[in-house]
């Protein structure tokens, strides 16, 4: 019987519409021109114009920052959160679910103005700490959600049997449950770091006048009319996230 060539037809269309974008954005961070509307040549002007932005290189910095507190901050309190969650069941903990299941629901302008008048009525000034506070709100409720989904699975017997040949709870914990739990921690941390570098719309309400992330700065570049100093920005950013990827493989074959 003959295949339809229909759905792989389908899935070569949609990775073109998702793709090509990306590879002309590429291609433009090399274009002499400025407008990218017609090719003037190749060129790294782009690039060294862009090592010279002292503002985007000082929003990357806080950028990094933030989602590095964050993301650590996120990994300890949302494994906890989910182990609570899953180990003692109970009217209390359906209600910890919900705190901890709220912010993966409401839309993002919401929170961002909830947090911002939260802090406003705290008297706190507006900048980086509280850019971070916000970040850690949602990041533990993405990475409790990823390891409570690893804790399904997870077979308690292990523990017992750990304690009963001698182990107390703590080093039960540091050497079967954690090493257990790994995976998941670590996929929910990458999850919590990648929204939080992403972040615009909570980043936007939070941040104080002096305070600028690298979407924030970006936002502020396309409304002044600097595309082809975003497309060399956007370049590096994809090259620094695929050489981090293969690198993490690496590692997990070599184990």
């Amino acid at each position: 019987m003959k295949r339809s060539r229909f759905p792989a037809g389908v899935t070569a269309a949609i990775l073109v519409f998702l793709y090509l974008p990306i590879l002309v954005l590429v291609v433009n961070s090399f274009n002499a021109s400025r407008f990218g509307g017609g090719w003037g040549g190749f060129s790294l002007v782009w690039y060294r114009r862009l090592m010279h932005q002292g503002e985007i290189w000082h929003a990357l910095e806080n950028t990094l920052i933030i989602a590095l507190g964050a993301t650590l901050v996120s990994a300890v309190v949302g494994t906890t959160a989910a182990f609570a969650l899953h180990r003692y069941p109970g009217r209390l903990q359906r209600a910890h679910y919900s705190l901890i299941y709220t912010p993966l629901v409401i839309p993002e302008i919401l929170m961002g103005m909830s947090l911002l008048l939260f802090f406003v009525a705290l008297g706190l000034d507006l900048g980086l700490f509280t850019i971070f506070l916000s970040h850690v709100t949602f990041c533990i409720s993405y990475v409790a959600m990823v390891v409570l989904a690893r804790l399904q699975d997870f077979d308690f017997s292990v523990i017992e049997a750990a304690q009963d040949l001698g182990a107390n709870w703590w080093v039960a914990a540091r050497r079967v449950l954690l090493p257990m739990l790994a995976p998941g921690i670590a996929a929910g941390s990458l999850l919590a770091f990648t929204l939080s570098v992403d972040d615009f719309v909570v980043t936007f309400f939070v941040a104080g006048p002096v305070s600028t992330t690298l979407p924030i700065r970006i936002y502020s570049m396309i409304k002044h009319g600097s595309p082809p100093l975003i497309n060399a920005l956007s370049t590096i950013l994809l090259v620094a996230t695929f050489a981090a990827v293969s690198f993490s493989q690496r590692l997990v074959r070599r184990r």
